[in-house]
């Protein structure tokens, strides 16, 4: 049934709302954040504007890789909820703006600056840091990109505008006859190269951006556990997102429960496997007990203020995801998801503040988090929830109900 006019303007009133609301966002934080920046001691404003980039890029660079992992496997079942998660690459350009801006905060998201790096100057040097991972960023979001454009190819509806990216899609199209078998050989290459791409570049930012915060640790295994923290986030990103769409427009998403069952067990499957990276990781320096390694972790899981913290990261990001998600039919109650990848996702932002927040900090004796922290949070997913609806208005492509 068509919907009728007044319909339609109401649907459109909902949407205007909802982009303003999270544009909203976006703009308190920002103001948080420039106002911090220029206060007396903006070390907090700085480290909120890291730990949020962490969080955020790796959210987007982990969905757009749930597209990639589905179609190099053939994995059918996925359905609408790759194309939702091809959204997300709309905050790839927001996210290489927000990595170069960091050089007008380097004094204050680089400790190691401050510190003799004993042999360490070679690799731990601003020029070579930003060089190397500005190059590895523009690397993967280039290669996303280009997998994003044979993807859309694949399912482009001609009729549709072709204007602006939208044209730029579809020029590529008609360039390629609309040969479908060419243009999935294609999508295939470059999705397998984004796969590749995503774990060298996540290691390469894992190791420069947190690891070095501490220069004197070292975890060989710390940049397998970034790119599994990314992709776990990046699921429950796109849970969160395909249970509003469900929530919106009901059976119109083409979703089914079958699906939300499905991701929700790979959800599952990533919680375990980023607890145990991080148990790997526990058990080998408890072991070697060596003084430049212990120090790491007792200074962030036995002394205040920090132990607390470390408590409360590994409640919402493991306990509860692990408990609730054992029950198959917790899997398709859309209200329940959103809370539960939330409670997540704020609890990997937690942990990026436990790694960073002691480094960054050193003579803190109380939790470095407040209402300005929030408040910078709230700005990122502003941003996010913007990119990301502006994306799916430009190729609406990516909810449509796949053709049998």
């Amino acid at each position: 049934m068509k919907m009728t006019e007044k319909e339609n303007d109401r649907t459109a009133g909902e949407k205007s709302s909802f982009v303003w609301l999270f544009a909203v966002l976006s703009a308190v934080g920002l103001v948080t954040f420039v106002y911090g920046a220029l206060s007396p001691h903006p070390e907090r404003a700085w480290q909120a504007y890291l730990i949020n980039f962490l969080l955020w890029s790796g959210i987007a660079q982990g969905a757009l890789l749930f597209s990639a992992v589905m179609h190099m496997t053939n994995a059918r079942w996925s359905g609408v909820l790759s194309g939702l998660s091809e959204a997300f690459a709309g905050f790839f350009p927001l996210s290489f703006v927000l990595f170069v801006m960091l050089l007008f905060g380097r004094a204050h998201v680089f400790p190691w600056m401050h510190q003799d790096l004993h042999g360490k100057e070679n690799w731990l040097n601003l020029p070579f840091l930003f060089t190397r991972d500005g190059i590895g960023l523009l690397i993967l979001y280039a290669i996303g990109f280009i997998y994003l454009n044979y993807t859309l190819q694949a399912k482009l509806d001609p009729g549709g505008s072709t204007r602006g990216l939208r044209g730029w899609v579809y020029r590529g199209w008609q360039k390629n006859g609309s040969n479908a078998d060419l243009i999935r050989r294609r999508r295939t290459l470059w999705g397998g190269l984004y796969i590749f791409a995503f774990v060298i570049v996540l290691c390469l930012i894992g190791f420069d951006l947190v690891m070095a915060a501490d220069p004197h640790w070292i975890s060989t295994l710390f940049g397998g556990y970034t790119f599994v923290k990314a992709f776990y986030t990046g699921l429950g990103a796109l849970i969160i997102l395909a249970s509003v769409s469900q929530l919106r427009k009901g059976a119109a998403t083409g979703l089914t429960d079958a699906q939300f069952i499905d991701v929700g067990k790979l959800f599952l499957a990533f919680c375990l496997l980023w607890a145990d990276f991080f148990y790997v990781q526990l058990t080998v320096i408890w072991y070697g007990n060596i003084p430049e390694e212990t120090h790491y972790v007792i200074l962030r899981t036995m002394l205040s203020p920090w132990k607390i913290l470390a408590w409360t990261v590994f409640v919402l990001a493991f306990i509860i995801p692990f408990l609730v998600l054992i029950n198959r039919k917790v899997k398709t109650k859309p209200v329940l998801m959103i809370i539960l990848c939330s409670l997540t996702i704020v609890g990997i932002w937690l942990e990026h503040l436990l790694l960073l927040g002691p480094a960054i900090n050193h003579e803190s004796t109380v939790l470095p988090l407040g209402l300005s922290d929030i408040l910078i949070f709230l700005g990122f997913l502003g941003l996010m929830v913007v990119s990301v609806g502006k994306f799916m208005r430009i190729f609406p492509e990516t909810t449509a109900v796949p053709q049998p």
